[in-house]
């Protein structure tokens, strides 16, 4: 019988570029383009400026891989992990089930790239598969926006650790590994995965700022499982299909449904449809709420002085430490506040890098205003979900003026739901990517960036893209 293992790696080792849909294709790309964006932003914080300074270090004194946003040289190690931090430092990078993924698949994929000089269609093609091993596994094991007889009904473990078969799959396909290693490599992968840690996190406040799961060790882990197999390691290529004593007993998930995680495998490409951007650096819970709130405050033009209070109703699964935190030491803090996030999104800033500005954050204004948000459980939460898994149901009151001013919105931007306006067009994340960048990179190699990726099967070479994403480099790369 084959194992699952032995299914996903001849998906990684025989999936040709010209077995990808368009539309499949298309949003690597923008996962890509998303992702550089993110990065560059978050050199400047804690997350950022740590990743940068460990991928310094274990990366040796030179290389051939990037950091994005710096220019620094190092080896695909040292660059994949400071690479997976920064892109998830601003809590801003692409989503999908199980929940982060791209900051644990996709930072070996670019230091590769850009070492082994690997084209776009290579790329896009170790992009898609990678994201798409690391949602299916994810999906079929426990999710955070579980529900149980009309209840929401969080796991007690969860996290994203799942996510290093699709991160080592991944390096496999660029290293050019026949099925029989990539197996190998991916049984060693589940033995050699992260614990998933993210309950503990979000019980635990002020919270871990390693996050819900370190991205630089996911892609550490995923490079060392991938490259034992290349030495001739074997892996454990059951660990999938023993519930008993496999992954899914040591990783804690309570539901494992193997059957889905296969079905349809090279057919049905799932990534796609449940592919997600964040327009504002902080926790998705509350992006249906902050889109609808400063819809409520522009239309009725009511400042941020006039505010008497705010009352929102959440998803019901973050009645825990994490997200009602109200003692902000850090920027990272800020990030799952509910109160804080809804403070901050009252003030109209653009979303982006400046979202973490301590003067914004620890001022005396948002300070001031957080102290009059309030929250409950949307009522009809567990109902609106189960009917749509897009659902984020978001329902808010501002007190102004002496009266009350009521909002509703059940998908946030940035999804594709059956409300078209809540999918986010390729116009609106290069505005975001150019946004995030601004200020970092010459508007010329940003520009180029944009050009080069978004044609991502046209590119010759993906270390084109990576060199632009130094502060110091010279001008915009030249046409295919």
């Amino acid at each position: 019988m084959t194992t699952m293992i032995q299914k996903f790696a001849d998906l990684a080792s025989g999936t040709r570029i010209e077995d990808l849909p368009a539309e499949a294709i298309g949003e690597t790309a923008r996962i890509l383009l998303d992702s550089i964006g993110v990065a560059v932003a978050g050199i400047g914080e804690l997350k950022g400026r740590a990743g940068i300074a460990y991928g310094k270090l274990i990366g040796g004194g030179q290389g051939d891989a990037t950091i994005m946003g710096t220019g620094d040289k190092v080896s695909a190690f040292g660059a994949a992990f400071a690479n997976g931090e920064l892109i998830n430092t601003l809590d801003m990078d692409a989503i999908m089930p199980p929940g982060h993924v791209t900051p644990y698949v996709l930072p070996g994929i670019m230091a590769l790239g850009e070492t082994m000089v690997r084209d776009g269609k290579a790329v896009a093609l170790a992009i898609a598969v990678g994201h798409e091993i690391s949602c299916r596994i994810g999906m079929g094991m426990d999710y955070l926006r579980d529900t149980r007889d009309g209840k929401v009904d969080p796991p007690p473990v969860f996290g994203y650790a799942e996510t290093i078969f699709g991160a080592a799959a991944a390096i496999s396909m660029l290293r050019g590994h026949s099925a029989e290693v990539t197996a190998n490599g991916l049984g060693i992968a589940g033995s050699v995965s992260p614990v998933n840690a993210q309950t503990a996190w979000f019980q635990h406040a002020p919270s871990s700022t390693i996050k819900y799961l370190h991205a630089g060790v996911l892609t550490q882990s995923a490079f060392t499982a991938a490259y034992a197999a290349e030495l001739g390691h074997r892996g454990d290529i059951q660990i999938l299909d023993d519930e008993e004593f496999g992954y899914r007993r040591f990783i804690g998930t309570r539901r494992w449904f193997a059957d889905r995680m296969v079905a349809d495998l090279g057919r049905e490409w799932r990534f796609v449809d449940l592919s997600a951007f964040k327009p504002y650096p902080h926790c998705r819970i509350l992006h249906a709420l902050i889109d609808e709130m400063q819809d409520l405050l522009d239309r009725h033009q009511i400042a941020v002085e006039e505010i008497e209070g705010i009352k929102v109703y959440v998803e019901g699964m973050v009645e825990q430490p994490v997200w009602l935190n109200r003692e902000i030491l850090l920027p990272h803090d800020a990030q799952f506040s509910i109160a804080h996030g809804i403070a901050v999104g009252a003030h109209r800033v653009p979303p982006g890098r400046a979202w973490m500005d301590p003067e914004l954050v620890f001022g005396d204004s948002v300070m001031g205003l957080m102290d009059k948000v309030t929250h409950e459980v949307h009522p009809d939460y567990v109902k609106l979900l189960t009917g749509n898994a897009a659902s984020r149901p978001a329902k808010l009151e501002i007190r102004a003026r002496g009266r009350t001013y009521a909002g509703e919105r059940r998908y946030p931007k940035g999804t594709k739901s059956p409300d078209p306006a809540s999918h986010m067009t390729n116009d609106e994340l290069i505005a975001k990517f150019l946004n995030n960048v601004d200020g970092i990179l010459p508007r010329g190699n940003a520009e180029a960036i944009v050009e080069l990726v978004m044609d991502l099967p046209r590119l010759d070479d993906l270390g084109r893209v990576m060199r632009l994403t130094a502060p110091d480099a010279q001008g915009p790369a030249p046409r295919n």
